[in-house]
């Protein structure tokens, strides 16, 4: 397990406790009751610290190296049902994008979500999860194929932003997310976006219109990430606790400002702590959000998710 910086007294605590049971392991020494103040210290220590998290440090949990990336919600969600789709029938595909049909809880799903690697060569592979114009443009074919079978869609958002290179922006890469943007307005099936990870500027944007926008609660949604933000402002990178703060990009600010529409909880510690259980709420709510959707006609769903993004921005005096 890494740990962040802030972490740090928690594994001070946890070293105490593994060295504890080794000697009581090693030796007929009752260690049990040392033991037990250590765990006790532990979870208090524990709750202290994630319960009162600043949102810099939201931003570091969600980039945790630990923290489940799309395809492991995806293989936990879907299991064996899941058959991944390629390419934009276009340029090539974009591995930073993954896509393709899996059931969750027995219900069929057209899933998008962009995927980080989980060392070096996978980085590298996934572009470190920033889609090029190709990537949106897979998605939206998978979205429109979805479409035209009645299939609703889930997308996973997890991105440090689109790939901002010289080549994405001569393929069209602001061409691209808005005509994603656009269509996934008035898709015709139910669409259900959530935020597993960062969620930067339009990258996020370019699948993140849906019915239902559900961010999990060490997740942050931004325009901008807090570094890039303090770059502009201070010039430096060394004001991006204070940018993060001003941003109000954390779950909570978020669903008081109506951006998104509920927050998923985590175990206590992050997602990495207890994947299973992340895994599990993560789907509760995915299916819970559907069931709430299934049943409206193809007008008053198109209808309610324009209106639901007209009133964003409109603010009373």
């Amino acid at each position: 397990m890494e740990y962040l910086d802030f972490e740090l007294p928690i594994k001070e605590l946890e070293d105490q406790l593994d060295k504890c049971q080794i000697i009581g392991s090693e030796s007929n020494v009752d260690v049990s009751a040392t033991c037990k103040q250590i765990e006790k210290k532990l979870e208090e220590t524990k709750k202290k610290i994630y319960k009162n998290l600043t949102a810099w440090q939201r931003v570091q949990l969600s980039r945790h190296p630990n923290r489940p990336y799309t395809m492991d919600h995806v293989r936990a969600l879907c299991g064996e049902t899941f058959l991944e789709l390629f390419g934009d029938r276009n340029f090539k595909d974009d591995k930073a994008m993954i896509g393709g049909l899996g059931k969750i809880g027995g219900q069929s799903f057209m899933i998008v979500g962009q995927q980080k690697g989980y060392n070096t060569k996978t980085r590298q592979y996934r572009n470190f999860g920033m889609a090029n114009p190709e990537g949106y443009r897979k998605a939206l074919r998978l979205m429109k194929m979805a479409e035209k079978f009645g299939v609703p869609v889930v997308t996973f958002i997890d991105t440090p932003g689109a790939y901002p290179g010289l080549e994405a922006e001569e393929r069209g890469q602001g061409e691209a997310i808005a005509r994603n943007i656009y269509e996934m307005c008035v898709l015709k099936v139910p669409i259900i976006c959530v935020i597993v990870g960062e969620g930067a500027s339009g990258g996020a944007l370019g699948i993140g219109v849906g019915d239902r926008v559900l961010m999990m609660e060490n997740t942050w949604y931004s325009v901008i990430s807090p570094e890039s933000c303090s770059s502009i402002l201070w010039k430096s990178w060394e004001y991006k606790e204070q940018a993060a703060e001003a941003l109000k990009l954390t779950s909570d600010d978020m669903k008081k400002q109506k951006l998104v529409d509920d927050v998923i909880p985590e175990p206590l510690g992050g997602a990495h702590y207890d994947r299973e259980t992340a895994f599990k709420t993560v789907e509760q709510y995915i299916l819970k959000s559907y069931n709430e959707l299934k049943d409206l006609s193809t007008d008053e769903l198109v209808a309610k998710r324009v209106e639901k993004y007209s009133k964003m921005g409109e603010f009373k005096e």
